[in-house]
């Protein structure tokens, strides 16, 4: 059925915020029993049950949550959808309605047709006699042009067809948003059946993706993307319930990632769009989607576990390398809050999620000994370098700045934004990098103003961090820390200048063959291969102990196991303990190593 001028104006749009009202309870609802589930039912059940039965009950309850997951998304995305074709339709209501009072005023008839009758005017130029009314239709223009040379057009002409040209583009524009949602809105129905697999996911992300893009005006260009967290904080804070509720239920990627947003919106909006980027990689078979996949079944399975200390989910995307954000504990209640940017070769895959994720645990539970009213986060917010196995060109890039440069500007704001939504009065915040993230976090520090909020610094497996001393750091050199194992490679890099070796070993087979060929280039002056090497004199920091690691070369062959055991207390607890105490403001009870 076409649509018509009249049925436009007399649309109840109210109507249509009616319906998306009753969805967003709906979704409201399945929100409150996911939560209810989530925080109440399974840990109760994982804290008194044990056996084959209490496990069985427990998946059961996981598979109603996974339901209650997927009806809170879809019921929020109807929700929205409803919402942004009442607000655009009604754009072009209040176009009509102008267009309409416009005719009023004019004493202009407008027709069931969309056609305009205007009066006749007062008389020509030469005659004098009146000259005679017409009908403007936007298919034709009669009295625009007048019967001979010498009579004026009557004026009324032109104003009554700018009318029906208004009340016509007002119509057409209508069907085409009403065609456009009915499309939508045909999309958005749920599987039969009490489960939802992951191809139910895959429809529902293709669902958000849909919604988003017909809701741009409604509500992306509202999202403050090039404010300061601060700004951003208030904005969110200035919205409504409801506002909040459709924002969450469209755009968890854009609030998820958003930093200057609570830590626990953060985490709700995350753990919805991890469902959405998982569905959407199910339905790709390629290397790199495989491998992100992997990595985010893992940090969903963690998720789920509701082991302590508890997780948020921070940031999670699948653009580059991959995106992860994750704190155990949490980072806008706790006192203390450290931040570890991991190096060489980290990406969104089943490695990182299991094995970086595991030292942002332990060091969360390792600073909580000395406070409890302590959170750590693992910040996977840029593109690390990739060794030459993984990525041929990381070679090149792990040789570079220009990876840290960038990974330091995000890793700035991200600090910036703990700052702001920390809730203490003066929180003490810890920037943690480890081999090439050492080096991203001293990018960090050399943006204006520094890292926002940092305390302290601990650099541990570095290959230098970009200045020649600990107080170019901007927090003074008595805090920064700088764990190095004497068998860690990394640590020992000779500079750019002294190993043309060095570079083509690295080049070929990574930072093992750039030791074994550099060492014989270095010239022993404490140059690595981003600077001074943190943990010499000149460089001028303090240096904890930590344990020296397996040697380079053995019976065994080659491991590079001395680079990665530094936050791991089983393997290195003098080095975990140190970086816990630094986390905790304890710093003055930390034993000191000496310079290399």
């Amino acid at each position: 059925m076409t649509l018509t001028w009249a049925q436009l104006r007399d649309l109840k749009c109210g109507e249509l915020e009616g319906a998306a009202d009753g969805w967003g309870k709906a979704s409201n609802r399945a929100d409150a029993g996911r939560d209810r589930i989530e925080t109440q039912l399974l840990n109760g059940l994982r804290g008194t049950q044990r056996g084959e039965a209490a496990e069985a009950a427990a998946g059961r309850l996981k598979q109603l949550s996974q339901n209650l997951s997927y009806a809170y998304t879809e019921c929020g995305l109807l929700r929205t959808t409803l919402n942004s074709m009442a607000h655009e339709l009604r754009a072009q209501q209040r176009a009509l309605r102008e267009a309409l009072d416009d005719a009023e005023s004019l004493k202009f008839a407008v027709h069931a047709d969309g056609s305009v009758t205007y009066p006749a005017a007062d008389g020509g130029l030469i005659d004098g006699r009146p000259l005679p009314g017409g009908t403007a239709s936007v298919a034709a223009a009669p009295g625009l042009l007048p019967p001979s040379g010498l009579v004026a057009p009557n004026p009324n002409a032109p104003k009554a067809q700018d009318i029906a040209d208004r009340v016509a583009k007002a119509v057409r524009t209508a069907a085409e948003i009403d065609w456009r949602y009915a499309r939508i809105l045909r999309r958005l129905k749920a599987e039969e059946g009490l489960k939802v697999p992951g191809a139910t996911w895959t429809d529902a992300a293709g669902d958000a993706a849909a919604v988003r893009d017909a809701a741009r005006g409604y509500l992306k260009d509202g999202i403050p993307l090039d404010a300061s967290p601060a700004e951003r904080k208030a904005w969110w804070a200035g919205l409504t319930d409801e506002q909040r509720e459709e924002y969450l239920a469209v755009y968890p990627d854009r609030i998820g990632n958003l930093d200057g947003i609570p830590a626990l919106v953060r985490d709700a909006a995350n753990r919805d769009n991890l469902q959405l980027l998982m569905g959407k990689l199910e339905a790709r078979d390629d290397t790199k989607s495989q491998t992100q996949l992997a990595g985010l079944r893992e940090i969903d399975r963690q998720l789920r576990a509701g082991r302590q200390p508890p997780m948020f989910l921070l940031g999670i995307g699948d653009e580059g390398n991959g995106r992860a954000i994750v704190s155990f504990g949490n980072p806008d209640t706790a006192r203390n809050v450290s931040a570890y940017v991991p190096g060489l070769s980290a990406a969104l895959d089943e490695d990182f999620a299991k094995n970086d994720l595991k030292r942002a645990r332990d060091t969360a539970i390792g600073t909580q000994v000395h406070d409890p009213s302590s959170a750590a986060i693992v910040w996977l917010g840029y593109d690390a370098p990739q060794t030459p196995l993984d990525d041929p060109l990381g070679s090149f890039a792990v040789m570079g700045e220009e990876r840290a440069e960038r990974g330091g500007l995000a890793y700035g704001k991200f600090m910036e934004g703990v700052k702001v939504t920390n809730e203490n009065e003066d929180p003490h915040l810890t920037a943690i990098g480890h081999s090439y993230g050492s080096r991203t976090v001293g990018a960090a520090t050399q943006r204006d103003g520094g890292i926002p909020g940092v305390d302290d610094i601990v650099l541990v497996g570095s290959p230098g961090v970009g200045v020649e001393r600990a107080e170019d750091l901007g927090v003074g050199k008595d805090h920064v820390f700088v764990g190095a194992a004497e068998h860690d490679v990394v640590t020992k890099l000779p500079s750019k200048q002294q190993s043309v070796a060095g570079v083509v070993g690295l080049i070929a087979a990574g930072p093992a063959a750039a030791y074994v060929a550099g060492d014989i280039a270095d010239q022993g002056d404490d140059d690595l291969w981003f600077g001074k090497d943190p943990a010499s004199a000149a460089f001028g920091a303090r240096r904890f102990p930590v344990d020296e690691g397996p040697s380079l070369i053995s019976g065994k062959g080659i491991s590079l196991d001395a680079h990665g055991q530094y936050f791991d207390p089983d393997r290195d607890a003098s080095s975990a303990n140190s970086i816990a105490l630094i986390a905790a403001g304890r710093s003055e009870r930390l034993k000191n190593e000496e310079h290399r």
